[in-house]
């Protein structure tokens, strides 16, 4: 059964203040359920099919590398189109409440998001400890890698309809500032793998080897790197919280790692958790 959001309850405060005892990280995971409640669609429902004439395509088919190398002017369009929707959404109070969980605790807090929206750098989380680990949608990359970091989209970019493709003059506007050579959508796609370089991988990795508490917000679990983070943390004897409107791979982790499972809807959660972590780190560090 789910536990009561426990503003928390006299239990939650106290496992948390023992957890951070030791003085390791607070990991926090975030996923499509915390920027679904800014108004951004998962993309995985019926927003996320993309009609171009007679086609309709799924993300699953659109959202790789092969789909880009044989139409980047489709792909792109879809990505633009996506874009428009994620820069028209706001930060919600879910994530302005980890802003202010970095503020207070700082170096003790790594923010791993599967968004590719930055909401959470919109909101205040700083780039350093705010792990992007499936891109920005709002940065491009180089497709031959040349060396360079990714870098914004500029607002010279044209907003893209539903169901359009791009010309073939604002396809050749996309290149490498660097190498003049193409340049692509800075995100994971499917038929990709995660990396340190792009997507922090090992960092996210080491840093589950040492987290005090890992909280998961609004995750299904359908991604490898985020379910093993929460396998390294829960070995390791982390404490395990998470925040979901619904049963999932993650409350079953946490429940079956003697943590908590908070049924609700992350912008009504979050902020409280927030401050019985900040608390928890005060009481334990005093």
């Amino acid at each position: 059964m789910p536990s009561t959001p426990p503003a928390l309850t006299d239990g939650l405060a106290d496992a948390l203040r023992d957890a951070l005892a030791d003085g390791g990280p607070v990991v926090v995971i975030t996923g499509a359920g915390i920027s679904a409640e800014s108004g951004i669609p998962t993309f995985r429902g019926p927003e996320g099919y993309w009609t171009v004439g007679s086609e309709v395509y799924t993300p699953a088919q659109l959202a790789t590398r092969s789909s880009f190398d044989a139409n980047p002017a489709r792909v792109w369009a879809w990505y633009l189109y996506r874009l428009g929707v994620c820069e028209a959404a706001a930060p919600n109070d879910a994530h302005r409440a980890l802003a202010r969980l970095d503020a207070a605790i700082g170096d003790r807090v790594r923010l791993l998001t599967q968004n590719v929206d930055g909401l959470h750098l919109r909101a205040g989380s700083p780039l350093e400890r705010t792990w992007q680990i499936h891109g920005n949608i709002g940065f491009e990359r180089c497709v031959a890698a040349c060396g360079g970091p990714p870098w914004p989209i500029g607002d010279d970019v044209r907003r893209v309809e539903r169901g359009e493709v791009l010309d073939d003059d604002a396809l050749a506007a996309r290149v490498c500032p660097r190498c003049g050579g193409p340049s692509r959508p800075h995100v994971l796609w499917f038929d990709e793998t995660y990396d340190e370089v792009h997507f922090r991988f090992e960092s996210s990795i080491e840093v589950a080897t040492r987290a005090a508490v890992l909280i998961t917000i609004g995750t299904s679990g359908a991604t490898n790197l985020p379910m093993h983070v929460g396998a390294i943390a829960a070995r390791r004897g982390a404490l395990l919280i998470d925040v979901n409107p619904g049963d999932n791979p993650f409350a079953r982790l946490a429940r079956n790692a003697g943590g908590h499972w908070i049924d609700g809807a992350s912008g009504a959660v979050v902020p409280a958790l927030v401050d019985a972590v900040i608390d928890g780190v005060s009481r334990s560090s005093g």
